[in-house]
């Protein structure tokens, strides 16, 4: 899963920072209609940063590190506002007069504007907080910044300083959300106080303090004392009141207005709300029934698959008694944190070597294997991945879960690492990030259909790269999959069908190994964010029925290296964008030949 670390930076910047997009120079010879594109792109990116500071220091872009985004409803609508003006601004540029390459950077900044003002009236911004990530998460954007200078630790002050008004807004978003009936089910948002409370420890013990336990060498005792005197300061006097408050609304009005069951058919306007998330996450015209059948069918499918490894490896009894034999028989488990940390780590360096196999185009920027924070890790995935910094300084980070290593299991680790770090996620997006002549919104943004269903597809790549020669480990892929193929019924079960939680968990429970502790908290993901778990499946179809469609046109003339490098070096696309090029690239090679 992509750039999990705060759900609330991503929550920020996908509800009010569309406007982020290029600011690249182009050549002197541009035309006319170019440099208007252009010179719309350039405003369009510095504004975006300036707007969305959690993201600019995301990216490593340090001007604004010592603000917090506007999250007032006043400054929601402006953005809106300024969208709807930059569409009309976008609409003047005569786009037959582009180059083909800035006719599609035209139409993918359009197509994002649209969606984004589309999107709008269903007033997601009105969520601000989930199980996964919010106010209550955002400390861990220190982790993602470099402190390298006084300056950097007193931006760090000035945004404690500031919280209050960041927190009253984030208040305001939410007593209006409760107000409209826009709110999220009480199962989820009961483990949001848990996660609150670690908050509101004294400075030394506060997570926001983090940055202030070690500094650079040439930073002198005496401004370590001072930078620590005033983080405490700002910890004791702004920040732990802040999260105080927000505890007693949350506990005293806001838990007690969320709803009594899952799903946002709950909503007024749920379906048509279900319909919008299922097209915007998918890239893809599919009705959320029609998503419904393609989970049942593939379900269906990597059952077979199972059977076959289950037989293979001789266990007598049903499939569901394998699931129970793999989810607690302790051969399949490490028993401390650190443990499975190491293996996690070893994995990755097993798998890196292989890579050359079936990719030509590999990315320079490098990735780590680190814990996810503790204070999240129960109610979380199993693991994420954050792409590295825009200009070099942080690398790719690859998250694991170290919650409870009893409930890991050894055989999907395979699987979980060939997701997301290499060949999936930090392949994938430390390459589009290291693209040329490509603008910075399709460098640093992208379509979660195409991110996603690289990612699975990617689980399936360890086959070709010998990685799967354990039949345990293959059983891995195939739950992984299977997961995948589950979230479309479950997904769509729950907001579209009306299906309850424990129906949802029954359901993945009678079709995948994964654990119990697992299981649970992909229910609940699925519940607070309805559609973004249809993208991984319908994204990895689409990518496997383009890779046959190759193979079957081009028969020995096809290279599986060349095919990877016409998916991934335009960065992520739609589904349907994507198809073309592949397209184009049989044609092409076809011509060629005769």
């Amino acid at each position: 899963m992509f750039n999990r670390m705060s759900y609330f930076v991503l929550f920020v910047f996908l509800a009010s920072a569309f406007s982020i997009v290029s600011a690249q120079n182009q050549a002197s010879n541009q035309t006319g209609a170019t440099k208007q594109l252009y010179a719309l792109f350039n405003a369009e990116w510095e504004l975006g940063l300036k707007e969305n500071p959690t993201f600019a220091s995301f990216l490593g872009d340090k001007r604004y590190n010592n603000r917090w985004n506007d999250a007032s409803l006043s400054a929601i609508e402006k953005r809106q506002q300024h969208r709807i003006e930059t569409l009309a601004a976008l609409k003047k540029i005569y786009r037959a007069e582009l180059s083909v390459p800035d006719q599609l950077n035209y139409d993918l900044f359009q197509k994002d504007y649209e969606e984004a003002v589309e999107g709008n009236k269903y007033k997601r911004y009105l969520l601000p907080i989930t199980q996964q990530g919010g106010i209550q998460t955002i400390d861990e954007l220190a982790q993602l910044i470099q402190f390298q200078t006084v300056k950097d630790y007193e931006d760090w002050i000035a945004r404690m300083n500031a919280f209050p008004v960041f927190m009253q807004q984030t208040l305001a978003l939410m007593q209006t959300g409760a107000k409209q009936n826009i709110v999220l089910p009480k199962v989820v948002m009961e483990r949001v106080p848990a996660q609150i409370d670690k908050m509101t420890t004294a400075a030394e013990q506060n997570p926001f303090f983090a940055p202030f336990r070690s500094f650079p060498k040439d930073i002198s005792e005496s401004e370590q004392i001072r930078l620590k005197n005033l983080a405490k300061e700002a910890i004791d006097g702004k920040v732990v009141p802040s999260y105080k408050k927000l505890k007693v609304y949350f506990m005293g009005e806001y838990l007690p207005a969320s709803y009594a069951q899952a799903g946002v058919w709950q909503r007024p306007d749920g379906a048509e709300y279900y319909a919008f998330l299922a097209r915007s996450n998918t890239t893809t015209t599919m009705t959320p029934q029609q998503i419904h059948s393609k989970g049942l069918s593939e379900v269906a499918r990597i059952r077979a698959e199972m059977e076959r490894i289950k037989t293979q490896v001789g266990f007598k009894g049903t499939l569901q008694e394998f699931f129970q034999f793999l989810r607690t028989d302790k051969q399949f488990f490490y028993t401390s944190p650190g443990e499975l940390l190491n293996a996690y780590r070893a994995m990755s360096k097993k798998i890196d070597p292989n890579l050359t196999k079936v990719f030509r185009t590999l990315p320079r920027t490098p990735y780590g294997v680190i814990p996810i924070p503790e204070k999240i890790a129960p109610d979380t995935t199993t693991a994420y991945y954050n792409q590295p910094a825009a200009d070099g300084s942080r690398p790719g980070y690859y998250y694991v879960n170290l919650y409870k290593p009893e409930v890991r299991p050894k055989w999907e680790m395979m699987a979980l690492s060939l997701h997301e770090s290499v060949p999936g996620h930090h392949l994938q997006l430390a390459l589009q990030q290291e693209l040329g002549e490509v603008p910075n919104f399709r460098k640093f943004g992208g379509f979660t259909a195409f991110i996603e269903g690289w990612g699975l597809y990617s689980e399936s790549l360890g086959e070709e790269m010998g990685l799967y020669n354990d039949p345990y480990d293959k059983f891995g892929q195939l739950t992984y999959e299977m997961w995948r193929a589950v979230r479309l019924v479950v997904d769509t079960g729950i907001h579209f069908f009306k299906w309850d939680r424990q129906r949802a968990i029954d359901y993945f429970e009678d079709n995948a190994a994964k654990t119990e502790q697992d299981i649970v908290n992909e229910i609940d993901r699925y519940i607070s964010d309805p559609g973004q778990a249809l993208a991984y499946k319908i994204g990895e179809l689409k990518i496997k029925e383009l890779r046959a469609k190759s193979k079957m046109e081009l028969g020995e003339r096809f290279d599986i290296k060349e095919f990877h490098d016409v998916v991934l070096l335009s960065g992520a696309l739609p589904l349907d964008i994507l198809e073309k090029n592949v397209n184009d690239w049989i044609a092409k090679k076809v011509k060629n030949e005769k």
